[in-house]
């Protein structure tokens, strides 16, 4: 998980926040231990931002991975530490409820390398709408 957590630290300084200046960095592991990262995508036009969550799943997914373990998510004011642990909007945990197992896929909430919270997706979206709604 640290190496996860470190990923998520490092895609944080790409982040394009010019208007929020809130930057967050996300990282996705998958079941082949690979790990890719995302960050958060402004535009001018705010309903076209993109989540750093969902920036990470959709380059695996652009990839052909369909298969993962955790995501490790950190966000703040940018060149400040971060105060709060910064929790996936809706949108993101629907997505991810998408492509990953509410029971064991982890969510790491990430201070810093050794201050995190870890959760699973069922923790964080107990009534997720997925395929078996359908």
């Amino acid at each position: 998980m640290k190496e996860l957590i470190k990923e998520a630290i490092l895609a944080r300084e790409f982040a394009y926040a010019p208007y929020s200046n809130f930057k967050v960095g996300a990282s996705i592991l998958t079941k082949n231990k690979k790990i890719y990262k995302g960050c958060n995508i402004e535009n001018a036009s705010y309903s076209l931002t993109n989540c750093a969550e969902r920036t990470a799943i959709f380059k695996a997914i652009s990839e052909g991975e369909r298969d993962f373990l955790a995501i490790a998510i950190i966000g703040a004011k940018d060149k400040e530490k971060p105060l709060e642990y910064c929790a996936p909007c809706g949108s993101c945990l629907q997505v991810i409820s998408e492509f990953c197992n509410t029971k064991d896929f982890k969510i790491i909430l990430v201070k810093d390398e050794d201050d995190y919270l870890e959760y699973t997706l069922e923790q964080m979206l107990p009534f997720a709408f997925t395929n078996k709604n359908l």
